[in-house]
């Protein structure tokens, strides 16, 4: 199939998290489409964010943030986190806010999936800043968790395209990983 060129920066599905970090001595929550795990042993989670949001200036100062992952429930209060800056509005009362160990990454009890993460490096890049965090602690609500794994259709992630600006949930299962291909594997030696 003949391929056309389409815009380089805007073709990648990406997770819908709100990433918490203290702004002003308060909870703040942005949503953000470019987060992604980084490292394996030590788990670390690593999320590019705008340098012209308060989101940035939080990390810095507390070292910590967190990432919450929003159900599809949780779809309204997501974008409006995404459309309103933490520099004029607070948004600390938006979720039911709790804290783990690391006390000032600020995490949503509503979200099926949080993540505390303590900062480990800062990467600056010319619109955004990469923020690497090690995964300092990881809770769940116990309905999306089976068999000791996350269960992704219970836990019904967001995902965002661009530059449609869409919202989508997760899709139907395709296959297993490390497995699906065995049979190409085999045939090629």
């Amino acid at each position: 199939m003949e391929k056309i060129e389409i815009p380089k920066n805007f073709f990648i599905p990406m997770p819908v998290v709100l990433v918490g970090t203290m702004v002003n001595g308060r909870a703040n929550f942005m949503a953000v489409g470019w987060c992604a795990r980084v490292n394996g042993n030590p788990p670390m989670i690593a999320c590019g964010i705008s340098n012209s949001h308060a989101t940035p200036g939080g990390i810095t100062a507390t070292k910590n943030f967190s990432v919450n992952i929003p159900s599809s429930a949780l779809l309204e209060k997501t974008d409006y986190c995404g459309m309103v800056s933490g520099k004029t509005a607070d948004k600390s009362g938006v979720f039911d806010v709790f804290y783990g160990t690391l006390k000032t990454a600020p995490m949503i009890r509503e979200c099926p999936v949080t993540l505390e993460c303590q900062l480990v490096q800062v990467v600056a890049l010319p619109t955004h800043t990469l923020f690497i965090g090690e995964i300092a602690g990881a809770y769940a609500d116990s309905r999306v968790i089976k068999d000791g794994k996350p269960d992704f259709p219970a836990i019904d992630p967001l995902f965002l395209t661009m530059p449609d600006n869409r919202y989508w949930a997760l899709g139907t299962y395709a296959g297993d990983a490390w497995s699906a291909g065995k049979h190409l594997k085999s045939s090629t030696g």
